[in-house]
């Protein structure tokens, strides 16, 4: 969480700037629900989740950071909390939304972690739940971040946009390239969902702006 250890760093303001420009990407409908996804397994897009939810509570908003990668979940060992419940015991069983919510350190900020990893993840996200799950939260919280597995490996992400405002492709400009990249788009346009914007990953690059010489920190990925 490098927008709270390290508030001045170069890449948290750069996470800052994601913050604004998401929260200006619409002239007439509030984005209130974000999904992060990727084209590919390990292009950070946990950590960009994580850093985007903690810079939202930090600007005052009522946040929560919802685990939906069912199946490699990450937000239990970034904040240290269990996983016995979470988003996959809230879709099988009928309990109330209260009980998987758990506080972090962040007044602002909550978390609702994936819950056990079930074996048909993408058979619950599917479900009419879901659609039940996310109106319930919406009435709770100014803004709900959504962390979802990659789109080009299951179609999680698919199913998922659907409940989203808008939708943030990540990538790490390492490894990804175009072909991939539109890939990806075309299955997020194929979905409905409202493309924000890409965020590139992973970039360690220098570039001049008004005789200023601009570092940018590579963020570590999950």
């Amino acid at each position: 969480m490098v927008v709270d250890k390290q508030p001045r760093a170069t890449v948290s303001e750069q996470f800052r700037t994601i913050r604004t420009n998401i929260m200006y990407s619409s002239v007439t409908t509030d984005i209130r629900s974000v999904l992060f996804t990727s084209d590919l397994a390990g292009s950070g897009k946990s950590t960009v989740a994580v850093n985007i939810a903690v810079a939202y509570a930090q600007a005052g908003k009522k946040t929560l950071l919802l685990d939906a990668d069912l199946r490699r979940p990450t937000s239990h060992e970034t904040f240290r909390v269990g996983n016995r419940e979470g988003l996959s015991t809230l879709i099988v069983n009928d309990m109330p939304i209260r009980e998987v919510i758990k506080g972090t350190e962040f007044e602002l900020l909550d978390l609702i972690t994936s819950g056990p990893v079930p074996p048909n993840p993408a058979e619950l996200l599917s479900t009419p739940k879901i659609n039940a799950i996310m109106l319930r939260l919406m009435t709770h919280y100014e803004m709900i971040i959504i962390d979802s597995p990659p789109i080009l490996s299951v179609t999680d992400a698919q199913l998922l946009s659907k409940n989203a405002n808008g939708v943030v492709l990540v990538t790490n400009v390492e490894e990804n390239n175009r072909d991939r990249l539109n890939e990806a788009k075309d299955l997020l346009n194929k979905a409905g969902a409202n493309i924000l914007g890409i965020v590139l990953n992973g970039r360690t690059a220098e570039y001049k702006r008004d005789g200023h010489h601009y570092y940018y920190q590579e963020s570590e990925a999950t």
